[in-house]
């Protein structure tokens, strides 16, 4: 019995030792899978997520999916984590997957700051147009076209329903589909011009930077109050985070601001910076927002995480 207690207090002790550099998240867990869905926000914020789980000696990818997309990868489990449900402008696009509980919803990482409506030149809001009421009435100086983004986005989903709805007589108006990047193309032509356009504004954006414009009033019933005020929340496949603790815990840490967004938002769109890039920079310029976000998170092999990620980003 003695013999065997002296083993059992070796091997506890040895368990111990190994113990404090066992991960806490299985093998199937290194590899984290994002949703990007082509906004340069989520673009962002996904960047930053993946070099801190870089750091930690995870393997995050990321793949470019639309909104229905990323709803069904996640129910089919392809997809562990998307940064960019805005609401409530996307509360249609989440439901049925809260419903049948496939997805999760554990947070909001933009918690104050953001909007969403439509938006004008500030010389088109000085002609008049500054309400949604008033976009029927410049619809030959307009083109008759409005200006949203990639298809499938919701924004462009509530445009199409005032179209075919006739609300604020907008019944022969054509929405313009491209991509986030073809449209703020658009917007930078027009205002050369001086010529009128309405297309879809957000904050955070370089946008409200990088031209002079407004929002319009009047799309409270259809955006949301407060020029379509929103929340941006983080979605979570069902299961992942008791599957994987430790990299759900830096996700659950993760919140963001305004200016972080825009700061990396102009990175990537004004100076052509990708988005790995403007995060290192982010990180490197600002080393004080990992303090929170790492708090509770160790490396994938159980070391803290804190000096691991800023020994990588040379701090």
């Amino acid at each position: 019995m003695k013999n065997f207690g002296i083993m059992f207090t070796i091997a506890a002790l040895t368990l111990g030792v190994t113990g404090g550099a066992r991960a806490s998240d299985s093998e199937s867990c290194r590899t984290v899978r994002f949703s990007d869905v082509g906004w340069t926000d989520i673009t962002s914020t996904t960047a930053i997520s993946s070099l801190i789980l870089k750091g930690l000696g995870y393997t995050p990818t990321t793949t470019v999916l639309t909104i229905p997309l990323t709803y069904a990868s996640m129910k089919n489990k392809d997809i562990d984590v998307y940064l960019g449900d805005w609401q409530p402008s996307m509360v249609n696009d989440r439901k049925p997957y809260l419903d049948d509980k496939s997805i999760v919803v554990t947070g909001a990482n933009l918690p104050v700051g953001a909007k969403y409506t439509l938006a004008v030149p500030q010389y088109t809001y000085d002609k008049g147009l500054k309400d949604f009421s008033d976009i029927a009435k410049f619809k030959d100086s307009l083109q008759g076209k409005i200006y949203g983004i990639e298809p499938g986005d919701t924004g462009n989903g509530l445009i199409q329903g005032m179209i075919d709805n006739n609300k604020d007589g907008l019944k022969g108006f054509q929405l313009v589909e491209s991509s986030e990047q073809g449209m703020i193309a658009q917007v930078q032509g027009d205002v050369a011009r001086g010529e009128d356009i309405v297309f879809l504004g957000w904050a955070p954006h370089p946008m409200n930077v990088n031209f002079k414009i407004q929002y319009l009033t009047g799309g409270d019933e259809t955006f949301g109050p407060n020029f379509g005020s929103a929340v941006v929340y983080t979605n979570e496949r069902a299961g992942w985070a008791a599957e994987c603790p430790n990299a759900a815990k830096l996700v659950s840490n993760l919140k963001f601001n305004v200016d972080l967004e825009n700061t990396m938002m102009n990175m990537i769109l004004t100076d052509g910076k990708d988005g790995p890039t403007a995060a290192a920079e982010y990180l490197k310029a600002n080393p004080g927002v990992l303090d929170t976000w790492l708090n509770g998170v160790t490396t994938f092999d159980g070391q803290p995480g804190l000096p691991a990620v800023k020994k990588g980003l040379g701090l």
